[in-house]
């Protein structure tokens, strides 16, 4: 961390993307249908030529809101609402399922949310029947649920290990008390120091905890013990969120009074903390807000140049198709971005007529794909060598890039990036710092007036 000064901090403190996807998802067009995608699902029929898939499943449903949550939700305290939704859960795997076969190789599920652990023992059931019916799961593959720790038990997570999940996300967030209740999501430490030892003693491989800095409440002081309790918690991953006050954009978020949120130089200096606890007890950082313990699988992938990026964040599963089920949820599949309705009256409507629910996407150009290319290499590898990139896209990587490369110059003089006769490598104080890199070859970025959808990069 000592390269990595408050000043820098302070100059990135900039919006923009999260590069969970170039182009991002703000590009999607409605003009891409449900044509488009059947379209580019089709070549997945001959199985011979395809890399095992990754599948996620948005379920929506929340019993209590929660201030900040910028995601896709519903808030109910009527459980029913899960059993039908997995009623048209059924209905999208099968007009998939149409098109490709069935049993099509899949090496990750995720199901997020909202909480897919707001569904019933029977619901879940139910639905990961659907989802190994439907799909080959393969051995050693990653399987991981996002979990609400008010909504689980150690019986609970025994049931969904003995259902197929090897990995856990559990929400935090913060651990103090009057920041939870600023928040509205009240969950003692005990809990959920409990429910982490209760899911090692039954041998999840990876449990990972998520935490914002930035909330109402919070300070310096109240982070670092958050902090130092997350240490103790010892999980094999954290994800570190800034939060982003955007109440014009996401109505819970007008719930939060503005006061209460901490100064920029605050929230800047929790970050900052952040870093300096986490690699202190021995995490790898990954890159942008990914943290893993050294033996865990991310930080493995990472020191031997595999990591990869798709929706869900950084991955070790190799660049591949994803399935999104699910209302809102966002797939890839082929040189295709695609999204489904996100109301969850468009995403019936389109299932009952046998439509699959796909309102927007993007078909990707050449240019996207090569620009694809250099981001996602920039932020999971840190590198991109330009021979190897010329002989996959038959250019000459200076000339094509000229202006990107001109840009980078001011990037390489504060020490963020390496600028070589062959390469471009991000340096270590540029791992922090790596969206402001992967921004520069961003085209659509580049010529946007209007930055500030995005969430901040530091």
């Amino acid at each position: 961390m000592s390269n990595v000064t408050p000043e820098l901090l302070s100059r990135f403190d900039v919006a923009g993307p999260r590069y969970t996807s170039y182009p991002t998802a703000n590009r999607f067009v409605e003009a891409f249908s449900e044509s488009d995608y059947l379209l580019a699902l089709a070549p997945r029929a001959d199985r011979s030529a395809n890399q095992p898939l990754s599948v996620y499943v948005h379920i929506p449903f929340c019993e209590s809101l929660c201030y900040y949550c910028a995601c896709n939700k519903i808030i109910t305290k009527h459980p029913e609402r899960g059993d039908e939704y997995i009623g048209y859960l059924a209905k999208e795997l099968s007009l998939h399922t149409q098109r490709m076969g069935r049993q099509q190789s899949v090496s990750q599920v995720h199901l997020g949310g909202g909480s897919p652990t707001f569904l019933s023992d029977a619901g879940l059931t139910r639905l990961m029947d659907l989802l190994k019916s439907h799909f080959k799961w393969m051995p050693g593959g990653e399987y991981a649920i996002e979990v609400d720790p008010r909504t689980v038990s150690p019986e609970r997570l025994r049931f969904l290990a003995d259902l197929g999940f090897n990995r856990l996300s559990f929400g935090v967030q913060d651990f103090d008390t009057q920041v939870q209740k600023a928040v509205h999501r009240v969950q003692s430490k005990d809990q959920i120091f409990a429910l982490m030892d209760s899911a090692r003693s039954l041998g999840f491989e990876s449990m990972n905890v998520d935490l914002i800095y930035g909330l109402p409440k919070q300070s310096p002081t109240s982070f670092a013990a958050t902090l130092a309790q997350t240490v103790a918690l010892r999980p094999d991953r954290v994800a570190l969120y800034g939060y982003a006050h955007l109440p014009e954009r996401f109505k819970p978020q007008r719930r939060i009074l503005s006061a209460d949120l901490p100064s920029p130089s605050d929230k800047l200096g929790m970050l900052a903390q952040a870093l300096s606890a986490f690699q202190e007890a021995g995490y790898v950082y990954v890159g942008m807000d990914h943290f893993a313990l050294p033996n865990d699988a991310l930080a493995v992938a990472k020191r031997q140049g595999r990591l990869h990026r798709n929706f869900q964040g950084y991955s070790t599963q190799p660049d591949c198709d994803l399935i999104a089920l699910g209302v809102s949820a966002i797939g890839r599949v082929g040189p295709t971005y695609s999204q489904n309705a996100k109301t969850l009256d468009e995403y019936y409507d389109h299932l009952n007529r046998g439509h699959l629910p796909v309102v927007r996407g993007l078909s990707l150009s050449r240019d996207d794909l090569m620009r694809r290319a250099v981001i996602m290499a920039l932020m999971c590898q840190g590198v991109v060598q330009y021979e190897a990139f010329e002989q996959a896209w038959l250019v000459d990587f200076p000339s094509t890039f000229a202006s990107e490369l001109a840009a980078l110059s001011s990037l390489a003089e504060q020490g963020l990036v390496r600028l070589g006769r062959s390469s471009i490598e991000v340096t270590d104080r540029g791992w922090y710092f790596v969206r402001a890199v992967a921004m520069v070859f961003d085209r659509y970025l580049q010529r946007d007036l209007h930055r500030n959808q995005f969430s901040r990069i530091v």
